[in-house]
């Protein structure tokens, strides 16, 4: 007994990762590590002017990293079938919160955003959220997506509410990423292509009149627009962004090096950390941080392909694109691919609120490779989801396969 005990307490640590993906925690970890790196060069002259304290921003992102490892560690353990219980308590406070931003007289940078001395941002929280929100709501109603009145006008009413409390902040971009991540996640779930179809012409019904009646949102497409016929014409921001770019060449100024964080890139350690990251590491640099995006999202997806039940499939599947869809704006603005919009870049963006809802989407991706890797299921009966790594019939074949049974039900009956 003596030599089991001791045979079990040495494979213990073992024990505790089984089930963990490796590549999504090695993609991760180093993601976690380059953007604290990168985050502390490009805040340190930033944090100095504002602060009086170079090493304000990064102490306080350290301490935000603190949390939400810790909030990754207990989602990582915590099933994810629970939040079927959950999610709409969650829901409420995340709706509460909203209405407070708007209730708060915090105005920063032109806009009610954040509450309790600017700490937390809760449109970020209300994108965690409205995905598990949706996730398990799909999940729920998976049998009558088809029915309009029961599918898509719900998800509509949902979404319309979340992300018009966000727009009010006004937080544009927060508000798009959380319609557009409803339509992939109603997507996802098999919801009818004539019903997504309209949802699209909608989509951009609504994206065109708010940027025709929003002073901010002409003024980003009216720059988006003239800086896309001559980058010379771009907005100021973008202007610095590629000046900063140029500079960094293929591989970069040198780690600490960069100029335009000291000669006026407007607000480096957050919107505009991705030039900071090519001026110093070079395109070679950058490249590399898309890499590690690139190996996120494959394992997130892989991990989704794998999941037990649909439910899993659409958590991890709608959690780790939200990430790529943050970091793929963040990048795309910078170089006026895009109009501005304020999306943080995931991992490096200095901003507590959106690194901690980060990490507790990761800790429940995990949690599905956890379940996933024990080989059960939930369900007695659920449609295999393979559509999510084939992106619904892209494979030439059909999108989305016949329910089946899990092979516990086929013993069972057998």
């Amino acid at each position: 007994m003596g030599t089991g005990t001791f045979v079990k307490q040495q494979q213990s640590p073992i024990a505790f990762l089984r089930g963990f993906d490796m590549p999504l925690l090695v993609s991760a970890v180093t993601l976690i590590v380059f953007g604290m790196m990168m985050l502390f060069s490009a805040s340190w002259d930033f944090s100095l002017g504002a602060y009086g304290d170079a090493m304000y921003m990064f102490n306080r992102q350290l301490m935000w990293l603190g949390s939400g490892l810790v909030i990754a560690i207990i989602f990582a353990f915590f099933d994810y079938h629970h939040w079927r219980r959950l999610v709409v308590p969650a829901m409420a406070v995340t709706i509460g919160l909203l209405i407070l931003v708007l209730l708060a007289n915090g105005i920063r940078f032109g806009a009610k955003r954040a509450i309790f001395g600017g700490s937390v941002q809760p449109s970020e929280l209300a994108k965690l959220i409205s995905i598990i929100y949706l996730s398990v709501w799909l999940y729920a109603k998976r049998e009558y997506l088809h029915d309009i009145s029961l599918g898509l006008v719900p998800l509509g009413v949902i979404l319309g509410v979340v992300g018009g409390l966000i727009y009010q902040q006004p937080d544009l971009s927060a508000a798009a990423t959380v319609i557009i991540l409803g339509g992939l996640l109603f997507f996802l779930a098999g919801g009818d292509l004539k019903q997504i179809g309209g949802l699209l012409i909608i989509a951009v019904i609504a994206a065109w009149f708010v940027s025709s009646v929003s002073l901010t949102g002409r003024e980003r497409v009216n720059d988006f627009v003239a800086g896309f016929k001559d980058p010379l014409q771009a907005s100021y921001h973008v202007r610095r962004s590629f000046e900063a770019i140029i500079h960094g060449g293929w591989f970069g100024a040198g780690l600490g090096q960069s100029e335009s964080k000291l000669t006026g890139l407007p607000v480096p350690p957050t919107d505009s950390v991705f030039a900071v990251v090519v001026e110093e590491l070079g395109l070679v640099g950058g490249a590399a941080l898309i890499g590690l995006y690139a190996l996120l999202v494959w394992r997130g997806l892989v991990i989704a392909r794998r999941a037990p039940d649909m439910l899993g499939t659409l958590l991890a599947s709608g959690l780790v694109i939200w990430i790529a869809f943050e970091a793929v704006i963040n990048m795309a603005v910078m170089v006026g691919l895009v109009p501005f919009a304020g999306n943080a870049l995931p991992f490096v963006s200095a901003g507590g609120s959106n690194l901690v809802a980060t990490l507790a989407a990761l800790g429940i991706i995990f949690n599905i490779s956890r379940q996933a890797g024990d080989g059960t299921t939930t369900d007695d009966e659920w449609r295999s989801y393979s559509a999510v790594a084939n992106l619904r019939g892209w494979n030439g074949r059909r999108g989305l396969s016949r329910a089946r049974r899990s092979r516990s039900v086929e013993k069972f009956a057998g």
